[in-house]
């Protein structure tokens, strides 16, 4: 039994109680006394909203299946449908014109455009892996992956790959940071220093002579001064030249007596580019957080990061090293003054959302508390070491915590996130909207109705974005009677995805989130396919995203030469007079024109969603591990999250209820697929099978997440999840 503490009205788990009030609370100011008593009339006021907006999702939910359900087998009728949206309240009026008005946006989220990292912050060493992944080696990343064609061989180091890795970065460098002499390129430069406040550099001797405008000077300048901002060393000979891009710096690092740069003409040891510049720390889908314990872990990397001393002991090539977080980065200014930039991203945490409860707390009346108000307090408490540091680098030099909401659905909910974290704000002694927030665009009622969400939260907005994978999840479950869904893999290609992600960044520049917030897109799901990742990944900055997310440092660090080639500003100001995306495209239902599938198709469609769902499925149950690299059926790695497993659940949800495959299919398919994740894991000597026997928690938490799936609220896969891994821990 846990034992618990009764403070303020409520039941706390003793290992929570006891980090708050000795790791959490000593250095914020925050009386212990008085946080809890106020945490308690927080709990207690804002319970009953929560329930009451998960209550209303239910009652929209079985409007929407009884008429799908009175309609089967006619035509759809996309007016009276629409107007049927209207009258239930699901979709609201939408108000006048507005600009968002938030105070105090850190740079990174309000002018810079770069890379967003999302990481499991139950996990110290991703967390500061992320944390670091502010800058990263251009050289690495194009080395250790298949970016150049192909993936690295094995061995030592492959001087002729290294070549190429060189070839590449200088070719880049001149698309992006061009010199001022025709023809020239950073292939051809042999020094540079700084004179008077100014990048001088030396070309090669074999370069000078006529090349049709007379005598070629064997000096150039960058074709833009401005982009040179800052060095390292002495003037006449720089350790490390910074440039500039777009917003995004650019560090030359040079040491003729490093192995790559004492066989550079320059002396180029590395291209190091600004990368992550946000990074998601997430309570939330990437976790596997379902009690006391597990949120403490949480809690406790969440405080490691604000104050800055989180570490992690790693073990690698035989040895074992502690890991630290970054200190910033210092340099001279062309005209030779000190200044600093940040050596870590900034930070978001991600809380919970709304529809999830959790033991570590039990409300007054012996029900568990809601989680999204135990970490809007507990986050927010925490940030306060990072705004009340009195040296040290900083999380926000704006004053600012920044939490990502997710799963809202609609302007009510943004509403009561809104107030809720003014009274979080009011119970931590902070100024009114000194929390942000941000609006994950993930679920069908927050598209349609975006400009009142971003209306009901106009002075904390500082982050919307898109979600393929949840908001697909959301799109099946909405219209589970409306008739059987197209194939998973089809869905990128029908008018309302390409409705909704267009439609994201019209409302949101619409509402003035330029020049003020980030407008998003979503993860590239593939951490080993970075040649894949550089050709397409381009799309987001082109699309008016000033952020999209990334698996890894390296793949940060890759697509962070979209955004130098990309101005988003540019871009944001030619959308923002593009014609908004049709709703009526939105509200299009991804059906099945009268599935003719063979039975080969379908089985390749029940395998793929079943292999997916168990190879995820049994990870987060068994071992706890909430977001991983998971092979897919074709034994390709993807990112796996909740997300990922919702669509896969709800699709094969909706073949069971519309008949296009029966039970028996399905089961048999889940342990057909059972042994194949077991092989995959095979490696894995905390890896528990699933077969022969498939009586596991695991196999269990999968069959059920399908075979449950059209009763799951929204289609959510945390219940069952939570569930089944509270029964594992507790066997254990």
């Amino acid at each position: 039994m846990t034992e618990r503490v009764e403070a303020g009205g409520l039941q706390v788990a003793r290992e929570l109680y006891d980090f708050i009030n000795s790791e959490a609370l000593p250095g914020t100011g925050v009386d212990q006394a008085a946080f809890w008593a106020g945490f308690g009339k927080l709990a207690a006021e804002y319970a009953p909203r929560n329930r009451a907006l998960v209550a209303k999702r239910d009652t929209i939910q079985e409007k929407l299946d009884a008429w799908h359900s009175e309609r089967r087998g006619q035509p759809h009728d996309a007016a009276a449908y629409k107007a049927f949206l209207e009258e239930i309240g699901y979709l609201v009026p939408e108000g006048p014109d507005f600009t968002v008005d938030t105070p105090n946006v850190d740079r990174e989220f309000s002018s810079v455009a770069g890379p967003q990292l999302v990481v499991p912050v139950m996990n110290a060493r991703f967390a500061i892996n992320a944390a670091n992944a502010r800058w990263g080696s251009l050289y690495d990343a194009l080395y250790g992956t298949d970016a150049l064609g192909a993936p690295p061989p094995s061995g030592g180091y492959d001087r002729r790959r290294g070549g190429r890795v060189v070839t590449w970065a200088k070719t880049h460098l001149r698309g992006i940071v061009p010199l001022s002499e025709h023809g020239v390129s950073w292939a051809h430069v042999e020094r540079v220093w700084v004179e008077n406040g100014s990048l001088e550099v030396e070309l090669l001797p074999g370069l000078t002579g006529r090349d049709g405008h007379g005598v070629r000077p064997n000096r150039a300048h960058l074709a833009d001064p401005s982009q040179f901002v800052g060095y390292r060393g002495p003037p006449e000979a720089p350790t490390a030249v910074l440039l500039q891009r777009h917003g995004l710096h650019i560090e030359l690092m040079l040491d003729r007596n490093h192995p790559i740069g004492r066989h550079d003409t320059l002396g180029l040891a590395d291209v190091i580019l600004e990368s992550a510049i946000t990074t998601i720390c997430d309570c939330e889908d990437s976790v596997a957080a379902v009690d006391a314990e597990d949120k403490v872990v949480t809690y406790r990397n969440w405080l490691g990061l604000m104050k800055g001393d989180l570490t992690a002991e790693v073990a690698k090539g035989g040895e074992t090293f502690t890991r630290r977080l970054n200190p910033d980065r210092e340099y001279f200014t062309p005209d030779g003054s000190r200044f600093v930039l940040p050596g870590r991203s900034l930070l978001l945490v991600r809380n919970v959302g709304a529809l999830m409860t959790n033991p570590a707390i039990l409300l007054a009346d012996g029900s568990e508390i809601p989680e999204e108000i135990m970490d809007a307090a507990c986050t927010s408490l925490i940030a306060l070491h990072d705004l009340k540091k009195p040296r040290g680098p900083r999380n926000s030099r704006a004053g600012s915590v920044y939490i990502v909401k997710p799963k809202m659905h609609g302007p009510e909910e943004v509403a009561s996130v809104n107030e809720m974290m003014g009274a979080v704000e009011d119970l931590l002694g902070m100024n009114r909207h000194t929390i942000k927030i941000g609006i994950m665009d993930e679920e069908r009622r927050t598209t349609v109705n975006l400009k009142e969400c971003i209306r009901a939260a106009k002075s904390r907005i500082a982050f919307i974005n898109t979600g393929f994978l949840d908001r697909t999840g959301d799109e099946i479950h909405t219209s589970m009677e409306a008739g059987p869904m197209i194939r998973k893999a089809e869905m990128k290609g029908t008018p309302w995805i390409k409705a909704y992600e267009d439609w994201n960044v019209d409302i949101g520049l619409e509402c003035g989130l330029r020049g003020v917030a980030q407008i998003g897109k979503g993860m590239w799901a593939m951490p080993d396919l970075m040649q894949a990742m550089l050709e397409q990944k381009v799309i987001h900055p082109s699309q008016g995203a000033n952020t999209a997310w990334v698996p890894s440092p390296t793949a940060a660090t890759l697509h962070a030469i979209h955004y130098h080639r990309v101005s988003v500003a540019d871009r944001q100001a030619f959308l923002l007079d593009r014609i908004r995306a049709p709703i009526d495209d939105i509200l299009t239902i991804p059906l099945a024109d009268r599935p003719n599938w063979s039975p080969e198709e379908i089985k390749a469609e029940i395998e793929n969603n079943c292999q997916g769902i168990l190879g995820y499925v049994v990870r987060w149950v068994d071992q706890g591990v909430g977001c991983s690299k998971v092979p897919d059926i074709n034994d390709v790695g993807l990112m796996e999250d909740r997300a990922t497993c919702r669509i896969s659940s709800q699709h094969l949800a909706n073949w069971l209820r519309h008949g296009v495959v029966s039970e028996g299919e399905v089961m048999a398919a889940l342990k057909r697929m059972a042994e194949v994740v077991d092989r995959q894991n095979a490696g894995d000597s905390s890896y528990e099978a699933m077969a022969p026997a498939f009586d596991g928690p695991a196999f269990h938490a999968a069959a059920a997440l399908i075979f449950e799936g059209g009763k799951q609220p929204a289609g959510y896969t945390e219940p069952l999840l939570h569930a089944w891994r509270l029964k594992k821990k507790a066997a254990a």
